[in-house]
């Protein structure tokens, strides 16, 4: 019988305790006892030690998943005769082990904030293999990312451009920089929109292009090398990468002529799945498409080859990445529907919004499973929501899940490696989930809890913290 309630894409499943392939890490499988285990560690061992929620990467998985995309990205374009730089985008997963992981692998670290640089900097990243992006960069900002020596600073309007030759000339050095073009292509799964000029925070407008290339000229202490472009996320095929390239090197090949270009920036974006109706992105086709199309633009407009860069982030970490929860209760909500009342099972679990974000902010979709345990029962349709005060507080719109699902169960999130981490909020005065990292039977805590004193003690009022400004 089908499920009114359900959305179209979902579909019950003929096993509620099955690990998708396609949407959990590598090492993530059940033992023979029927509990999930990640990279050899059992979700009840990781509760045990760390308690829940709790953010899990499979280590291995992430290294392997590290190479892949590195060498996809790379490969079409140097057997064509380009040079790749990848910068690993730190706003999709930021600690030390996951810095250290990705610079083993060749990365380099794209930041935006100068939290996000000082991270990366204490983690042992050469500020050489640095890009310093964002709409809106301090001065201190800014300052901060010459004094280190980034590789580029990547301009996002046209006041920023003396902004940073001032600090340049402050140091005595001549700052590489490029240009983010709002190029007007806007990539989403299966689509893009090419117009004239996009409505968004981001870029300088192609019609400004020339404006800003003559800015620069006569900037003392900057060095135009580059153009740089991001038209979206979650993206599947290569047609807008493809279309921004394009527009790119047109651009590219007039500001060359008083400029020394080299670079074209490609950014980032690369989708990944996150429930079983999800498509899986070819990355090496979409690569390969991409190496034909610069390199047959470079060859009609006459230029040499660019360097090229790109800036995966969640395609690195998302599906490596689980959450666990533990139930804390259940209801059965009849729901009307036009073919009926219908019966939605409603599992609150001990995180919510603070946690993952994403499902409140852009309605993203989510695949669970009951990790602690097998259930012969039949799947039942479920939506699994978090503790905190607000309707919206919901982690899994949809999925089916064994329809004994029961207050002390585990319930464990795919595909939660990007953004959930970084979205985390103390919201209702509840602290960051701990993120620890399973591998080879063991598991390493990369980021620690945050505790109800953590949290207070940023209050001066309550005379916790210290004397006030002294921690800044």
């Amino acid at each position: 019988m089908s499920q009114p309630l359900a959305p179209d894409w979902l579909h019950e499943p003929p096993d509620a305790n099955e690990l998708h392939p396609a949407l959990w890490p590598a090492n993530v499988a059940r033992n023979g006892a029927g509990e999930v285990e990640v990279g050899g560690v059992s979700v009840s061992q990781i509760a045990r030690q760390v308690g829940t929620p709790v953010y899990v990467v499979d280590g291995a998985d992430l290294d392997a998943r590290a190479r892949f995309v590195k060498n996809a990205l790379t490969a079409p374009f140097v057997d064509r005769g380009m040079a790749v730089t990848c910068y690993y985008a730190t706003k999709a997963l930021l600690s030390a082990d996951i810095i250290k992981r990705v610079m083993a692998h060749g990365f380099g670290a794209d930041v935006s904030t100068m939290g996000e640089l000082r991270w990366a900097l204490a983690a042992g990243m050469d500020p050489h293999h640095i890009e310093f992006l964002g709409n809106n960069k301090s001065l201190p900002e800014i300052r901060a990312a010459i004094e280190a020596g980034v590789a580029t600073i990547v301009l996002d309007s046209i006041q920023e451009i003396a902004r940073v030759n001032d600090a340049a000339k402050t140091f005595g050095v001549t700052q590489e920089v490029t240009i983010r073009v709002n190029t007007g292509v806007h990539a989403s799964t299966h689509e893009y929109l090419a117009t004239a000029r996009e409505d968004q925070k981001f870029g300088i407008a192609r019609s400004d292009l020339d404006s800003a290339g003559e800015h620069i000229a006569s900037a003392s202490h900057l060095r135009l090398i580059g153009l740089h472009s991001h038209i979206g996320s979650q993206i599947f095929v290569a047609d807008g990468f493809v279309e921004a390239a394009k527009r790119l090197l047109v651009d590219y090949a007039r500001l060359q002529a008083t400029h020394p270009l080299r670079m074209l920036n490609l950014g980032g974006g690369f989708g990944i799945p996150y429930t079983p109706s999800d498509p899986a992105v070819d990355l090496e086709a979409l690569a390969t498409e991409l190496a034909t199309a610069v390199v047959d633009t470079s060859q009609e407009l006459g230029i040499e080859l660019p360097d090229i860069a790109f800036e995966p982030g969640r395609s690195v970490v998302g599906p490596s990445g689980v959450t666990l929860y533990e139930v804390g209760t259940t209801k059965q909500v009849v729901v009307p529907s036009d073919s009926g009342d219908a019966t939605r099972l409603y599992v609150s679990v001990d995180g919510g919004m603070s946690d993952n974000l994403r499902a409140a902010l852009y309605h993203a979709d989510y695949t669970a499973v009951v990790a602690s345990r097998v259930s012969s029962e039949s799947p039942a349709l479920v939506r699994v929501v978090g503790k905190h005060c607000e309707s919206g507080d919901i982690v899994v719109d949809a999925a089916y899940l064994p329809g004994d699902v029961t207050p002390g169960d585990m319930v464990m999130v795919a595909a939660t490696g990007a953004y959930c981490h970084s979205l985390a909020s103390n919201y209702n005065v509840v602290g960051r989930p701990a993120l620890v990292i399973a591998q080879g039977g063991e598991i390493h805590t990369s980021l620690r809890a945050e505790t109800l004193e953590d949290i207070m003690g940023r209050d001066v009022g309550l005379g916790l913290s210290g004397t006030p400004g002294e921690n800044t």
